[in-house]
């Protein structure tokens, strides 16, 4: 074959080559811009979301940093060292900030920032937290049943197994015996003393779980639990409390 017939040859299978590439290219396009569209469109969605949770989580923390200012002011009584007959010292006053003349006040205050911080970003990081200061604040108001329902609800959101999860279960045993609630702190106490989760102070729980028995005036299984508590954990602070319970 001449030489000029192979090149021609070459430039037909070429052009054929191309032409095929064309059409398939063709034949493909609509799939392809769709394609390209989807993409471009869950990226701007993942993008605004991104932004939109910044935004949020930004919120969350502010809300619950004005809730926490207000919980962890200073307590100065209106009977302070300095103050005039019949005159509250200056950061006792009803419009100073940073400090109430008493405790329940000061928790009065905080209430309606931890429960505004905790509901308007109920999920986050810092509204989970808020929930939680809100139970721990109604609980120590003496609002025991609002406290227990707000620890199950932050275990709820949280997980049992998280850092506010196990301390809401805890609290909410706590809340229960301070409201005499001796049974359910009772139920509450031995399902966090046979749980599994290795993070749970077990010697503790089992103290509390033994008082709350004994404060029941059921002495068998309180002194069950002490002995527990010595077999089990002999070299916890609690086992000394435990003998001497035992020995009284």
């Amino acid at each position: 074959m001449k030489r000029k017939e192979r090149h021609h040859l070459k430039e037909n299978d070429l052009a054929q080559s191309i032409k095929k590439a064309r059409e398939a290219i063709e034949s493909r396009r609509r799939q392809i811009t769709t394609g390209a569209f989807v993409i471009v469109v869950i990226a701007l969605v993942f993008g605004a979301f991104s932004l939109w949770q910044g935004r949020n989580d930004a919120r969350a923390e502010q809300l619950l940093g004005q809730a926490m200012t207000a919980l962890n002011a200073r307590v100065v009584p209106a009977t302070a060292a300095g103050a005039a007959p019949g005159e509250l010292p200056e950061a006792a006053t009803f419009g100073a900030v940073g400090s109430y003349s008493t405790e329940a006040a000061k928790l009065t205050a905080a209430l309606p920032k931890l429960k505004a911080a905790a509901d308007a970003f109920p999920d986050t990081e810092a509204g989970i937290t808020a929930r939680y200061h809100y139970a721990a604040t109604l609980s120590s108001l003496g609002r025991h049943q609002e406290a227990v329902q707000e620890f199950d609800n932050v275990v709820s959101r949280a997980g049992s197994d998280s850092l506010y999860g196990r301390m809401s279960r805890l609290g909410k045993a706590d809340t229960q015996m301070q409201a005499n609630q001796l049974d359910a702190a009772i139920a509450t106490w031995k399902e966090l003393a046979s749980s599994s989760d290795e993070e749970l102070p077990k010697d503790a729980i089992l103290m509390e779980l033994a008082k709350a028995y004994a404060a029941k005036g059921n002495q068998e299984e309180a002194r069950k639990t002490f002995t527990k508590i010595i077999d089990e954990h002999p070299t916890s602070p609690y086992s000394a409390e435990a003998r001497a319970e035992l020995g009284s």
